[in-house]
């Protein structure tokens, strides 16, 4: 019997779905990834998107993962107590930067250009295929080389046609921090975070050339950090752009 026209369609459609989402995960897998999520401890829908980017980090060796908490549930009964202003800021300067002013959580923003809710794994996975080389998207070469004293950082110039303004951004990481929430949307629930950003700090400026520099050691960790990521941004902090570069400490990857 031959299928009718309508099953036709349907599995062509499931066909082109299947291939969409398989093209994603290689990209993903293959490609250089950055995601930041804005979380808070007072969201009752985050935990899903706090879980989803623990498994990203375990299934991705190229996803350099940030989870940042922000500030502003913690009038609805418990106070986060990770979340910082400056990753509230960086949310809304984000926002400002596609002029949507849409903010909310769990919000990831891919590559510095694309947001998605958090917690859906397929929309993570397509974004993190557009958004690769859209606007220079992790297009300039980025090497870290550590020393005695210092991380010697090396840094390409901009390909042609692509943003040359921006800068080095440095994160200070906690890879992992396990809460228990007394009050709130999530009382009673322990949630495991992961890549908790705990410092960002602007290390230097990029005009589109070729660049050389040193951090000093002592300046990649706190006592409360045990790993870093270092981010080459287009635009600036309050109008931040496609992220051009990312290098890590690999530790951030090991669990």
């Amino acid at each position: 019997m031959l299928p009718r026209a309508g099953s036709l369609i349907f599995l062509a459609l499931v066909t082109a779905l299947s291939a969409g989402a398989a093209r994603a995960q290689v990209s993903m897998a293959q490609r250089p990834v950055v995601i930041e999520l804005f979380t808070s401890q007072g969201c009752s829908s985050c935990p899903p998107a706090d879980s989803l980017l623990g498994e990203l980090i375990q299934e991705h060796p190229k996803l350099i993962a940030l989870t940042l908490p922000v500030d502003y549930w913690d009038y609805i009964g418990w106070k986060d107590t990770l979340a910082s202003p400056a990753f509230t800021a960086r949310q809304k300067a984000y926002a400002a930067t596609r002029s949507d002013h849409h903010i909310y959580t769990p919000q990831a923003v891919v590559n510095g250009l694309t947001h998605v809710v958090g917690s859906d794994r397929a929309e993570l996975e397509a974004a993190a295929s557009s958004a690769f080389g859209k606007q220079g998207a992790l297009s300039v070469a980025l090497s870290t080389r550590p020393d005695d004293k210092n991380l010697q950082v090396e840094a390409g110039a901009a390909p042609q046609g692509a943003l040359r303004e921006g800068a080095f951004w440095l994160f200070k990481i906690a890879r992992e921090r396990r809460v228990t929430i007394g009050r709130g949307e999530n009382s009673g629930h322990m949630i495991t975070y992961s890549n908790v950003v705990r410092q960002m700090k602007k290390v230097g400026d990029w005009t589109g050339a070729a660049v050389r520099f040193s951090i000093p050691r002592d300046e990649l960790f706190s006592p409360e950090t045990d790993a870093w990521v270092l981010l080459l941004q287009a635009g600036s902090e309050g109008r931040p752009g496609a992220i051009l570069a990312a290098a890590t400490d690999a530790a951030i990857h090991i669990r």
